[in-house]
């Protein structure tokens, strides 16, 4: 969702008016209606005042049970659009989705901006909070008690962190939530924007990123890894899990309670791995793919497709351990000239 607390909207306003200042004035003439727009999300999470897309064929499920009061969506989708929303038929929805996002959230990423230029509204820290040195907390910020933030962090605005935590040195944290014993090891960035862009020949595209990150209870980072914000929805981490250094968690992944991410993984955008994955040092997945339940991945396993729960996986791409194995033995053989 796109939480208020860290990206404001300049909304509500008439779908009309909204179209027309994204400047798609033709879009604007051909109108069923002419609902009041408070603002964009996701077909998920989307409710009757909110505007959301959908760009291709594989959203038409989702297109059918979404609640969003407006929808953007291919001429092909028509047939999915529900009766209680507003469509308006275009090539390129998702185009002119990002275009609405930049009208009403023009300020995107401007959190840390606010955190040292503005004191109101004023942060809450419980008694028992112990602050480093030049530490820096945003408005509205939280942070519970018992809990201990290292030199030069900064806490952006509206940010939460829960009681007993260890936050260390040098840490950047915007746009997120951070649960109970939470402990990140220094020079850790919480909540910066994700890597996404419209890819063009002239100039590529920045989407604007409006999600959140939610960090639920005892979860560990170890230090310089990143955890990068959703797009629309939110980054989560669950419960218990324990995230070596230098990792790279991008936008819109999912990790369930309990995992095991060694040094130097990354996950790319949307990846979800279910409760207890471990993964070995330098592995990688790509994006939109999930993992089932206590699969295991080897170090420098390149994962490229999703696999189910209790997998044992390994190699680039990444397939069965016992596969993978019996590859190995056979260009091994094949390099010494043994075709037996």
């Amino acid at each position: 969702m796109i939480d208020p607390r860290f990206h404001q909207c300049i909304g509500p306003r008439l779908l009309s008016d909204l179209l027309v200042a994204a400047g798609h004035k033709a879009l604007a003439g051909n109108l069923a209606s002419n609902p009041l727009i408070e603002g964009a999300s996701d077909l998920a999470d989307a409710g009757a005042a909110n505007i959301s897309f959908a760009a291709s064929k594989s959203y038409a499920d989702q297109l059918a049970r979404s609640r969003a009061g407006a929808v953007l969506a291919t001429a092909d989708l028509a047939a999915s659009v529900a009766d209680h929303a507003t469509a308006i038929f275009c090539e390129k929805p998702y185009d002119v989705f990002v275009d609405i996002l930049n009208v009403f959230y023009p300020d995107d990423g401007a959190s840390v901006i606010r955190a040292s230029t503005y004191t109101d509204p004023a942060p809450l820290i419980e008694p028992g909070v112990t602050l480093g040195a030049n530490v820096s907390v945003g408005p509205g910020a939280q942070i519970g008690s018992g809990t201990v933030i290292g030199a030069n962090t900064t806490i952006g605005a509206g940010v939460t962190i829960g009681r007993d935590c260890v936050i260390g040195s040098n840490v950047s944290i915007e746009c997120a939530y951070l649960g109970n014993e939470v402990v990140i090891q220094p020079g850790v960035v919480i909540g910066a924007e994700g890597f996404g862009f419209q890819l063009r020949s002239d100039r590529h595209r920045k989407i604007p990123q409006l999600g959140r990150v939610i960090i639920q209870d005892r979860v560990e980072l170890g230090a310089n890894t990143t955890v990068d914000r959703g797009t629309l929805g939110d980054t989560v981490i669950g419960e218990g899990t324990k995230i070596d250094n230098l990792v790279q968690v991008g936008h819109n992944c999912r990790i369930g309670r309990n995992c095991v991410i060694s040094g130097m993984c990354g996950l790319s955008g949307s990846t979800i791995l279910e409760d207890g994955v471990v993964m070995g040092g330098g592995a990688g997945t790509a994006g939109h793919l999930r993992l089932g339940a206590n699969t295991l991945v080897l170090a420098r396993s390149g994962v490229t497709h999703s696999f189910p729960a209790g997998s044992n996986i390994a190699g680039a791409p990444a397939q069965d351990v016992k596969m993978w194995k019996r590859e190995i033995v056979a260009v091994r053989r094949l390099s010494k000239g043994d075709k037996t």
